[in-house]
């Protein structure tokens, strides 16, 4: 009789699906979602990769009616769950697992738990959305360093973690993920640390979707310009004199991106 302890180790891999073309999925993660035995998905892949899945193979453990969200705790143990059954399973998330999607904690939930993983690095959408856009995070004229920051911090944190006024005397850009519902608080703390309000702001929604929607404006009008373009999440902000760039190329841009 086989039991539990007989079955061999199966393996997790935390892959990330780039920000939503399939065709930026890497040639590995790619192979990983046509051998895996079951993929654990949420929402932000987006449904022209979650659709390459087939059905029986694919868990959503993303939001759910009603605005109810599974748990990471959930998220957690149905990984450990499932390789202790002996399946190949993928932990699929948008952009890169590292960047803001928790990658880190579900690492290190699986080595505690005696889980054999692979990490399968995505490309981030806080450098593929604004690139597709026209807007380069860096550049040597005027943007020599750049931070990521969320805009989505745990509700249970009594205080954030994110220092504003420190972010407004460093000189470059500031690209925020998940923060379109945040930007009227934010963009006012810049402004109340002392960034000019005429610093250009862009907003890139679904950064490579087909639909695709950017909207630009300044540290003054950006929530206008949001409000204005409907601009909802998942989204990109990107704060800094990179902004302006797409003013320059949008002409000749052949990303499909509309400009609002």
């Amino acid at each position: 009789m086989t039991t539990d302890a007989d079955i061999a180790p199966g393996k997790v891999y935390l892959v990330g699906s780039g920000p939503g073309d399939p065709d930026l999925l890497t040639v590995k993660a790619k192979r990983l979602l046509d051998e895996a035995d079951v993929v654990l998905h949420d929402k932000l892949p987006g449904p022209d990769i979650i659709e390459m899945i087939p059905e029986e193979n694919r868990e959503d453990v993303g939001k759910r009616a009603r605005g109810e969200r599974t748990s990471q705790q959930y998220t957690n143990e149905r990984l450990a769950e499932l390789a202790h059954e002996g399946k190949t399973v993928v932990r699929l998330k948008g952009g890169d697992s590292f960047v803001f999607g928790r990658g880190g904690e579900e690492m290190v939930y699986l080595a505690e738990h005696g889980v054999p993983f692979e990490v399968v690095p995505g490309v981030t959408a806080a450098i593929a959305g604004p690139g597709v856009a026209g807007i380069p995070v860096t550049h040597r004229d005027y943007a020599s360093s750049v931070s990521f920051v969320t805009g989505h911090e745990d509700p249970t944190k009594e205080d954030s973690a994110v220092d504003w006024g420190a972010l407004a005397d460093t000189g470059g850009t500031i690209v925020v993920l998940m923060g379109v519902g945040k930007l009227p608080e934010y963009t006012r703390e810049l402004r109340a640390a002392g960034m000019d309000p005429n610093t250009p702001v862009a907003l890139v929604e679904r950064g490579t979707w087909p639909d695709q929607q950017v909207a630009t404006g300044t540290l003054d009008t950006i929530v206008e310009a949001r409000d204005d373009a409907g601009i909802e999440p998942p989204a990109v902000t990107v704060i800094g004199d990179v902004a302006r760039e797409r003013q320059r190329v949008v002409k000749f841009l052949q990303n499909g991106a509309e400009e609002s």
